[in-house]
Order: C-alpha cells, then sequence, then structure tokens
C-alpha cells in the first residue's frame, strides 16, 4: 500500500512564505523600502518617487514597517518640524530577496515578450 505523503513538510516551507508575503505583501512596501533605500528619506520625497501612491496609502505602508522593524520614523523638533524615515539594519536582509525578485521579474519580462510568435494579420 502506498504511503500518504506528509503534510507537515509542506507546511514547513508555507508558513515562512506565507509570514514573509504577511509582512512585504501589496504593491507598495518594496517600492517605500527601495525608496528610502536610495535616500529618500522624507515623506513627499518618497511619494514623489513612487508613481501612484497617494498620501494616506503611504501614511499606512510606513507605519506597518515601522512596525515590522523595517523602518525607523525620526521627528525632529524644529520649524517646521521634519519627520525623517531610514531603514533599519534588519531591512538589509531583505536586499537578496529584492535583488532575486528583480532579476526574476527581469527574466520573465523576456520570456513573456519575446517567446511570443508574431501575430500574423
Amino acid at each position: 500500500m502506498a504511503q500518504k505523503k506528509i503534510h507537515c513538510d509542506c507546511l514547513d516551507t508555507i508558513k515562512p512564505v506565507r509570514d514573509t508575503l504577511d509582512v512585504i505583501n501589496g504593491k507598495w512596501k518594496i517600492p517605500i523600502i527601495i525608496s528610502v533605500s536610495v535616500g529618500n528619506d522624507r515623506f513627499t520625497d518618497i511619494q514623489e518617487s513612487i508613481p501612484g501612491i497617494t498620501p494616506k496609502v503611504l501614511a499606512k505602508e510606513l507605519k506597518d514597517l515601522e512596525q515590522h522593524k523595517l523602518l525607523s520614523r525620526t521627528v525632529i523638533d524644529d520649524y517646521p518640524v521634519k519627520i525623517l524615515y531610514k531603514l533599519e539594519p534588519y531591512a538589509d536582509t531583505l536586499t537578496p530577496l529584492i535583488y532575486a525578485l528583480k532579476d526574476w521579474g527581469i527574466n520573465h519580462r523576456q520570456k513573456i515578450f519575446h517567446d511570443i510568435e508574431p501575430v500574423k494579420l
């Protein structure tokens, strides 16, 4: 009789992947991390560097990234008050993942757009 596969082997991979996606999931979190990593440290600079993001969504995503300890927010008591965002060292652990996603995206784009046979009219 064939032995039934143990599902826990699959869950050992699914659970941590799900945890990762819960943190970086969505359209905006990785672009925000990339924006801050290249030097955009003010709210308006981050917003201007990411086409299509609204102030409300940016504020929410920044709070989420701060809660996950990927980003820090510093208030400089000046006139006017300045709020600066900075990546925490922990965010560096995402760098290989971001580059892997970039490479996969480039390869996928080439596969989709170069493997398609021309449409005959």
